[in-house]
């Protein structure tokens, strides 16, 4: 692997965190896109998942920041709401926010996945108690990871399995909820950008 200096890999979780944070500070996508984020006035969200582990693969890597990134995940929680209306009015307004940035942004209330989630892959789910317990379901170790910056507070960043597989570049599964074929339909694509990666068979 063509880690950088100071990778991060096996190294204490202060020292992990602190790379992670200044990686995505070093790219300026993410840095607008994680700056934008905190005026839209959701207490109870996250930027996660693929676009902050691509970002950190490239980082690792040596490609361009946001080289190989399909979309940036917008994650929230609001179970008092739970119609497609009240989705689609906060869809509206993060979009809009958003309007300039090259790369699809998907919005997605985690407290309502449940509603739509049998007819779009074919199996039932328990509904998410909250937007962390939501994150604990995605489908790799390395991409359940969710992080905001908030100007008073600076940045939180929750990551149920640690930071160690994303720093190593190791794609290891979460078979909390994704089946194998979902699994390696995302490892076909995600080696085709990114050789460098270590795969865990399913």
């Amino acid at each position: 692997m063509n880690h950088q200096p100071g990778s991060g890999y096996n190294r204490d979780i202060s020292t992990q965190l602190q790379l992670f944070c200044s990686v995505m500070e070093g790219s300026e996508l993410l840095s607008k896109v994680f700056r934008r984020a905190s005026t839209v006035g959701l207490g109870d969200y996250y930027v996660g998942a693929g676009c902050l582990a691509q970002t950190m693969w490239n980082y690792l890597s040596g490609y361009e920041p946001t080289y190989g990134i399909k979309d940036i995940d917008f994650a929230y929680f609001d179970a008092s709401n739970l119609t497609y209306e009240g989705e689609h009015e906060v869809v509206r307004q993060v979009l809009a926010l958003y309007a300039d940035i090259p790369i699809e942004v998907d919005v997605k209330n985690q407290a309502r996945v449940h509603l739509w989630y049998e007819s779009h892959f074919g199996y039932a789910i328990e509904p998410h108690r909250s937007l962390e317990a939501a994150l604990n379901t995605w489908p790799t170790t390395a991409t359940a990871i969710g992080a905001r910056w908030e100007p008073a507070t600076g940045w939180t960043v929750y990551a149920p399995f640690g930071l160690n597989d994303l720093l190593g570049m190791i794609v290891r599964p979460n078979r909390g909820r994704i089946t194998r074929a979902i699994y390696e339909k995302k490892v076909a694509r995600w080696t085709s950008c990114w050789p460098e990666l270590r795969v865990i068979p399913w």
